[in-house]
């Protein structure tokens, strides 16, 4: 999927801040993008995966002990998250939206389809969605994440 995304923001020109021309920037979303893919989006993922799809599938409840395992790998990454790419800026690479913010907020999605509400004690990373959302469009933004955020209603 990442690659899918480079590809199209370069084949159609897309604006300049989804995946940045100065090289600085750029290296800024590509270092996200590739961090993601074993952290934010391994972690959530599993939450994801171990929280609704194996008792949906096996009709076994999930154990509150690898329940809280799950959970806590996935705080450890969404610290380094905050403290690393986030830091004090609005984005992750800097001042504008950029893809990575845009494959950092689908993937946190996930667990928040699942019942875990990750932004609710972090109001860093909140108010880091809550602009995302905003540029975007919140419209499209819950329009796109319609069925993750239902998955339970299965």
């Amino acid at each position: 999927s990442i690659a899918i995304l480079l590809y199209l923001a370069r084949k159609f020109k897309t604006p300049d801040h989804w995946y940045p021309s100065d090289l600085q920037k750029r290296a800024r979303v590509d270092e996200y993008l590739s961090w993601q893919h074993v952290n934010i989006r391994g972690k959530g993922s599993k939450l994801f995966l171990t929280k609704v799809m194996l008792p949906l599938l096996t009709g076994q409840p999930l154990s509150p002990e690898k329940l809280e395992g799950v959970t806590e790998e996935l705080n450890v990454v969404l610290k380094q998250f905050e403290e690393k790419f986030l830091q004090d800026k609005p984005f992750i690479a800097g001042s504008e939206i950029s893809l990575a913010d845009l494959v950092a907020l689908v993937e946190l999605m996930q667990p928040v389809g699942a019942g875990y509400n990750l932004f609710e004690e972090r109001p860093k990373l909140a108010e880091w969605r809550r602009r995302v959302e905003e540029a975007v469009g919140k419209q499209l933004f819950q329009e796109a994440h319609e069925g993750i955020l239902n998955i339970k209603n299965l």
